[in-house]
Parts: C-alpha cells; sequence; structure tokens
C-alpha cells in the first residue's frame, strides 16, 4: 500500500510538472514567434493557454488584438483578454484595463473604472499606473476620484473578480 501511495504521488507529480513544461513551452514558442513576426504561429501557441487561464497568455492575446497583430484590431476582444489576466492579479494586464476604460477602446469610456484598474495596478506593482491613475485624476472631480477608490478596495478585496 506505502509503494502504491508512493508511485500514485509521483506519477501525479510528473504529470502535473509535465504540464507545466508544456505551457512554458508552448508559451516560449509563442514568444519566439511574436518577437520574428510572426503573428500567426503565436496566436496559435497562446490562445489554448489563455483559454487554459495562463495570465501573461491572456495579456499578450490582448496585445496583440489591441495592436492588430496578425488579428484583425478588435478593442472589445482586446480587453476581454486583459479583463480575463487583469482579474488573476497581472499589473500590465490592469493598466491596460484602466487605459481601454480611459479611451472607451472596447468598453464604455468612464475615467472611474480607468481610475480604478490603474489605482489597482499601482497597488500590484506597476511603475507607470500611478502616473497615469494621476492623469485621469485630473479630468474627475473628488467625489468621482472617492467612488473609484472605494471601487479599488472592494475590487482587490473580491480577489479582481467582477470588477
Amino acid at each position: 500500500m506505502r509503494n502504491l501511495t508512493a508511485t500514485i504521488c509521483l506519477t501525479l507529480a510528473l504529470l502535473l510538472g509535465s504540464a507545466g513544461m508544456s505551457w512554458s513551452a508552448d508559451f516560449q514558442k509563442g514568444l519566439t514567434s511574436y518577437e520574428s513576426g510572426d503573428f500567426a504561429t503565436a496566436l496559435s501557441e497562446w490562445t489554448p493557454l489563455a483559454k487554459q487561464g495562463y495570465a501573461v497568455a491572456q495579456y499578450n492575446l490582448g496585445l496583440m488584438y489591441a495592436d492588430g497583430q496578425g488579428v484583425l484590431q478588435d478593442y472589445k476582444t482586446a480587453a476581454k483578454w486583459y479583463r480575463l489576466s487583469a482579474e488573476q492579479g497581472f499589473a500590465s494586464a490592469q493598466t491596460n484595463l484602466g487605459y481601454m476604460y480611459n479611451n472607451g477602446y472596447g468598453v464604455l469610456q468612464d475615467y472611474v473604472r480607468a481610475h480604478m484598474w490603474f489605482n489597482i495596478a499601482a497597488s500590484s506593482g506597476d511603475k507607470n499606473a500611478p502616473k497615469n491613475r494621476d492623469t485621469v485624476a485630473e479630468r474627475m472631480n473628488s467625489s468621482q476620484v472617492g467612488t473609484a477608490q472605494t471601487l479599488a478596495r472592494e475590487c482587490v478585496r473580491k480577489k479582481y473578480k467582477g470588477c
């Protein structure tokens, strides 16, 4: 029985480890392709990873759709991928989602939501987010800033879900 338990644990460890290595290899292949301008291959490598919940792949798909790299430019789809990544705490995706709200790209323009996402990204460590937050705050009144700060705190409390 002890050997069976050890065998099951070892098998699970190998399977889980190989899944991570597969993700890593597929992601790296996508990154290498993206950097060389082969956007079709990057898209085909990152899409399955993004659908499986890999935050960096989701963010990268957001970039591709926002910039029209290998796909038709589609801000709504870019915002979708940024949101999925942002909900996992990926700071760059949080900043880019703030940018989408600030400019009304793929979402309704909403300075309160932009400020909220920039504020969250700043607390997640994105170095560009504080400046972006402060810039959008210049277009807001104090009540809107207060609402954005409350929404940011609530969003963090909910672990970024449903923000």
